[in-house]
């Protein structure tokens, strides 16, 4: 049957639906696969992301390792070189050091004798034994060399220098009486520090020889009672002493109802008749800032003192606060290292009236305004970003130091010098040495192997 002109154009509109339809359909696709392309590539671009970002941060990361491994051999060279320096102020025999000790154990078959005990604990350290056990453990294999080079005086069957057993080295270090050791030390470490002729009175500003006195609890020793041990320690610092980072010249314990401002007193006056203290410089935290102190340094001493002003003296830090700086003599000094940046302004000028009348004996003030820039990385395992954090913060000194005696410049230095019995000694015995973190129970042993170490904060 012939197709009239009405089925031909329904024919012509059937493939005409048909073809749209066919290009809706390639347009979807189209669609479909342009949407793929782009999940594909943005999880690549977050593939790559987060590879760039774990390649960072192991590079940090092995960075930092770099970065502590290195730290830790400079440590430990510093101590080799510092015992070294003791060795020579003390004739060649670190056991000398610990001769004259009044000796605890029963005199009828002794065969260790207390001196070459603790130094056996010395050489241990020395090589990198920084807990009790490993101590013990590497005292109980030493060489004979080393044996014979301690002092050690005993043989066994065969012959050979016998070490102490661990039993023996710990019942020495319980009993040695902890500040009779410290006292004994500290006593012989003064030889090390050159003693050189007060520098006062002088002619200009000059840097001085400088002993800093801190406080530092003891942790893992504990006393009879239960109640933690607290250390206060003096330290002769800075670039003036003949060896770099602290040498520590004096300890004194505090007892346990009561804080470092009376043991100060005795502590300094004990330093000072084996050490005098007469021209040096004398630096303490807030704490000690006290009318006592200011005293004890200028009239018993004759020592000078720069002490940091905070809150707990309302009425200076008050007056400090309220002062015009605006015509003080200004020092600035930047430091800049392991992610961070540091600035800081020193305002000094002479001591007003009001200021006097708060503190005796006190010639100069000074503000130090710090600004500190850290930036670190902060993320949660997935997502990392670069952190900057910018800090502020102002302190206020004073000090028996004149305009003559010391500038802007003197004053930044003994500020900075005051951190290395932080530093070279609470902080190296607290990681390196790690006698503040031992559990060990043994009474005073705790504070009496610190004490036997003691030559290695020199």
């Amino acid at each position: 049957m012939p197709l009239t002109a009405g089925d031909a154009e329904a024919v012509i509109t059937a493939a005409e639906d048909i073809a749209r339809e066919a290009a809706a359909d390639d347009e979807a696709r189209g669609r479909r696969k342009a949407r793929q392309a782009e999940r594909q590539r943005r999880r690549e671009e977050d593939r790559e992301r987060k590879a760039a970002e774990q390649a960072e941060r192991e590079r940090a990361r092995r960075a930092e390792a770099e970065r502590l491994r290195t730290g830790a051999e400079e440590a430990r060279r510093v101590l080799l070189r510092k015992a070294r320096f003791l060795r020579d102020a003390a004739g060649g025999s670190i056991r000398d050091c610990f001769e004259g000790l009044p000796e605890h154990r029963d005199p009828r078959g002794l065969r260790h004798p207390l001196p070459a005990v603790l130094a056996l604990v010395v050489l241990a350290m020395l090589h990198g034994k920084t807990k009790l056990v490993a101590v013990t453990c590497w005292i109980a294999h030493a060489g004979q060399d080393t044996l014979e080079q301690a002092g050690a005086r005993h043989r066994g069957e065969d012959g050979l220098l016998a070490p102490p057993s661990p039993k023996t080295v710990t019942r020495c270090l319980g009993q040695a009486g902890a500040q009779a050791l410290s006292d004994r030390v500290c006593g012989y470490l003064p030889a090390a520090v050159p003693q050189e002729p007060p520098a006062f009175p002088v002619s200009g500003p000059a840097l001085q020889p400088q002993v800093a006195c801190d406080g530092k609890m003891v942790r893992g020793a504990l006393r009879g009672d239960g109640t933690p041990l607290f250390i206060l320690s003096a330290a002769a610092v800075g670039p003036l002493n003949g060896a770099a980072g602290a040498i520590v010249i004096a300890d004194r314990e505090i007892p346990a109802k009561t804080n470092e401002i009376p043991e100060m007193s005795p502590m300094l006056l004990g330093l000072n008749d084996r050490f005098p203290l007469a021209g040096k410089i004398l630096t303490a935290d807030a704490l000690h800032t006290q009318d006592g102190f200011t005293e004890l340094a200028r009239v018993k001493l004759g020592a000078h003192f720069v002490l940091c002003a905070k809150k707990n003296r309302k009425n200076l830090y008050a007056a400090l606060d309220a002062l015009c700086w605006a015509g003080a003599a200004r020092h600035v000094t930047k430091d800049k290292g392991h992610g961070r940046e540091e600035t800081r302004s020193h305002l000094v000028m002479d001591a007003p009236e009001e200021i006097k009348a708060l503190i005796p004996h006190v010639e100069q003030v000074a503000k130090v305004h710090r600004v500190r820039t850290v930036r670190h990385w902060k993320g949660d395992g997935s997502t990392w970003r670069l952190v900057t954090t910018t800090t502020r913060e102002t302190v206020y000194l004073v000090t028996s130091l004149s305009a003559r005696e010391a500038g802007p410049e003197h004053i930044a230095a003994y500020i900075r010098s005051h951190w290395g019995i932080e530093n070279e000694v609470h902080q190296a015995g607290k990681t390196l040495r790690r006698f503040t973190t031992s559990r060990s129970r043994y009474g005073y042993g705790r504070r009496a192997c610190c004490a036997s170490r003691q030559p290695l904060s020199c």
